[in-house]
C-alpha cells in the first residue's frame, strides 16, 4: 500500500502545483498576454469552474470503469490540459486550457480517495485519505515555490510543462503500483446521484464551500498581501508560498488519525480555528516575520479539514459514494472561486489588502454553523440506516451480493462510531 498511496499523492502533488502556481505568477502572466492583474485572475476561477463541472460529470461517465482506469484516463486528461496551457497563444486560449485542466482535478482526487480507504480499511479510511491528500499540501512547500521560481526564470508557461511532465510520472505510477479496484457491483448511476440528494451530503458540501472560502479569501491575495502589506519583495514570495504549504502538511498530519477517532469534532475544532486565525492575520500581516508565521497557521488551521470532510461525505453517501466524493472537490472549488471572488470585493471596495482575510473569517464562521446544524441534524435523524459504519467503498458491493437494500449489518468503523459520540 505505501507506493500505491505514493502514486496516487504524486497525482496529488501535480494537481496542488497547477492549482496554486498561477497565484505565484499573475504579475508574469498577465504582462505576458497583455492583460490587467484582475483579468488574469480569471484563469483562477476558469481552473475552479472545471473542476466543479468536471468532477460530477467525469465521474459519472466513469462509474462502470475500474477505479485504477478511470484514475489513468483522468490523469491523461490532466496532461492535456496543462500541454494546452504552454502553446496556447492568446489569453482566451489560455482561459480555455485551464478549464480543461481542472477538469479531471475532483474526479482524480475523489476516486483516489476512494482507493485510498479501500486500501486502508475502515479503522484508518481518513488517515489514508490525508496521506493521500499530503500530495496537495507538500505541492505547496515544493511544487508552487519551484514552479514559481522557474515561471520566474524561464517564462511562465514553463511550469505548467513542469507539471505535466509530473502527472506523467504519475500516471506511470498509477499503473505499477495501484491495484485495479472494481466498481462496487450493483451500484448504478441513478445509485450515485440519490446518494448525492442526502441532506447530510448536502450539509457537508456546504460546509466545505462556506468554511474553506474563508482561506481562498486570502490565499487568492496572498501576494500583493506580502509585498504591498507586510512590506516583502516579490522574491520572498515563492518562500511565503512554500511556508502556507508547510502548514497545510502539518494540518493534515494531524488531522488524519484525529478525524480517525472524532470525525466531526475535529471538523468544528478547524472550522472555528480558522475564523479565528483568519482575525488575527489582518494584524499579523502587518510585519514580515508576523505575516510569515501566519501564512504557516492558516495554512494548518484551513487544510486541516480537508480530511475529514472528505470521510464525512463519504461515510454519507455509503453504498454509491464515487460522485459524492468527488463532488466535495467540486464544492472545494467553489470555495476557490468563492473566496477570491470575496476577497477582490473588500479590495475593490477600498478596503486595503487585509481585507480579506476579516471577510474570510465571516465565511469561516458561516461554514462552522452549517457544519454544527448538520450534526445536530444528524444526531436525531440520519439519512439512511445504510450509512453508519459501513465501509463506504465496499459496502455498495457487499450490499449487492448479499441482495439486501443496504440497511447493512457490518459494526461501524472507527470515523462512524467517533462522530456519534
Amino acid at each position: 500500500m505505501p507506493f500505491a498511496l505514493l502514486a496516487l499523492a504524486l497525482g496529488a502533488f501535480a494537481i496542488g502545483t497547477t492549482e496554486f502556481v498561477i497565484m505565484g505568477l499573475l504579475p508574469e502572466v498577465a504582462a505576458d498576454l497583455d492583460v490587467s492583474l484582475s483579468t488574469a485572475g480569471h484563469l483562477i476561477a476558469a481552473y475552479a469552474l472545471g473542476v466543479v463541472v468536471g468532477a460530477p460529470l467525469l465521474t459519472a461517465a466513469a462509474t462502470r470503469l475500474p477505479r485504477r482506469t478511470a484514475l489513468l484516463l483522468f490523469l491523461g486528461l490532466f496532461v492535456l490540459g496543462n500541454l494546452a496551457t504552454v502553446v496556447a497563444p492568446t489569453y482566451e486560449a489560455v482561459l480555455a486550457s485551464r478549464v480543461l485542466a481542472g477538469l479531471p482535478h475532483g474526479a482524480f482526487l475523489g476516486v483516489g480517495a476512494l482507493v485510498a480507504a479501500h486500501m486502508a480499511g475502515p479503522a484508518r479510511r481518513a488517515t489514508a485519505v490525508a496521506r493521500m491528500l499530503l500530495g496537495l499540501t507538500v505541492a505547496n512547500i515544493v511544487g508552487v515555490p519551484v514552479g514559481t521560481f522557474v515561471g520566474q526564470l524561464m517564462g511562465w508557461r514553463s511550469a505548467f510543462l513542469v507539471v505535466a511532465a509530473i502527472a506523467v510520472a504519475s500516471l506511470v505510477s498509477v499503473l505499477a503500483f495501484v491495484p485495479e479496484v472494481p466498481s462496487p457491483k450493483g451500484v448504478r448511476l441513478r445509485g450515485e446521484i440519490a446518494a448525492m440528494g442526502r441532506p447530510q451530503v448536502l450539509w457537508g458540501l456546504l460546509t466545505a464551500v462556506l468554511g474553506f472560502a474563508g482561506v481562498f479569501a486570502v490565499f487568492s491575495y496572498i501576494s500583493p498581501m506580502m509585498t504591498e502589506v507586510a512590506g516583502m519583495s516579490p522574491a520572498g514570495v515563492p518562500v511565503v508560498l512554500a511556508l502556507f504549504g508547510t502548514g497545510m502538511t502539518l494540518g493534515s498530519l494531524v488531522t488524519g488519525p484525529l478525524a480517525d477517532r472524532w470525525l466531526r469534532p475535529t471538523i468544528y475544532g478547524s472550522l472555528a480555528s480558522l475564523a479565528v486565525v483568519l482575525l488575527l492575520f489582518s494584524v499579523a500581516v502587518q510585519h514580515p516575520v508576523s505575516a510569515m508565521a501566519a501564512v504557516v497557521v492558516l495554512g494548518a488551521v484551513g487544510f486541516g479539514v480537508t480530511a475529514p470532510l472528505q470521510v464525512l461525505i463519504i461515510n454519507k453517501a455509503s453504498g454509491a459514494p464515487t460522485i459524492a466524493a468527488a463532488s466535495n472537490h467540486s464544492a472545494f472549488n467553489l470555495a476557490n472561486a468563492g473566496g477570491a471572488w470575496i476577497g477582490g470585493l473588500g479590495i475593490s471596495a477600498g478596503l486595503g489588502y487585509t481585507s480579506p482575510a476579516l471577510l474570510g473569517a465571516g465565511a469561516a464562521v458561516l461554514g462552522l454553523a452549517v457544519a454544527l446544524i448538520a450534526g445536530v441534524l444528524d444526531r436525531g435523524n440520519p439519512d439512511s440506516a445504510g450509512e453508519a459504519g459501513t465501509d463506504s467503498d465496499t459496502a455498495g458491493e457487499i450490499d449487492a451480493e448479499a441482495g439486501t437494500d443496504g440497511a447493512g449489518t457490518l459494526p461501524e468503523s472507527a470515523a462512524e462510531m467517533s462522530e456519534h459520540r
